[in-house]
């Protein structure tokens, strides 16, 4: 399916992701590595559907949600990681389904959810950025006027639940627990050293 590789970033809101993809993709590039940078939700239709839900703007059932968020993969997939992946890019995006799982999980069941996202290729490389939801509030209120749907420190907390189950599911390939707590150089530094061995 492809030549190149898919980087996936994922974490609580407040974690540091954006960051760290910045730091990666200049690293990346510095190396001679073509570099696609994307996220989810994504820009497109259905990602602005899931945008307007988040910031409160409309309603829908977290199941719809959730079905939503998939509809939104398969083209995000279809659209642009798969086409990058074949013209040899490292693709980092910032997120993908572990977040489905993780937040997703607060009102469905994990199981229909793993099922709605089987047919999507795994990663090659994620990365778990572990900050506490208490640190990422005070982040987020420092950095944003407002919070999303998910941004209350009760929910994130049954959410890093659910992360750190999947950091340590020895099924899942090269998945890569980061301490984002740490200052950001030094994140970005262990980031790099799993980068090199594997790359």
């Amino acid at each position: 399916m492809k030549k190149g590789k898919f980087i996936v970033f994922e974490g609580l809101d407040g974690s540091g992701q954006t960051t760290q993809i910045g730091f990666l993709q200049r690293y990346l590039e510095s190396k001679g590595y073509k570099v696609h940078m994307t996220a989810e939700p994504t820009n497109n239709i259905i990602g602005g559907l899931i945008r307007g839900l988040l910031t409160k703007q409309w309603k829908l059932s977290n199941t719809g949600m959730q079905l939503l968020y998939s509809a939104d993969r398969a083209h995000h997939l279809e659209s642009e990681v798969i086409p990058a992946l074949e013209a040899g890019n490292i693709v980092i995006s910032s997120r993908y389904y572990f977040s489905t799982f993780a937040y997703g999980a607060l009102k469905n069941d994990p199981e229909w959810l793993k099922k709605i996202n089987e047919k999507f290729p795994a990663p090659d490389m994620t990365f778990f950025m572990k900050v506490a939801p208490k640190e990422c509030i005070r982040r987020i209120n420092q950095s944003r006027f407002r919070k999303e749907f998910f941004e209350e420190e009760q929910k994130l907390k049954k959410v890093m639940q659910t992360y750190l189950a999947i950091s340590r599911d020895k099924k899942i390939k090269n998945i890569f627990t980061i301490d984002g707590e740490q200052p950001k150089d030094r994140v970005a530094g262990d980031i790099r050293k799993i980068i090199d061995k594997i790359l």
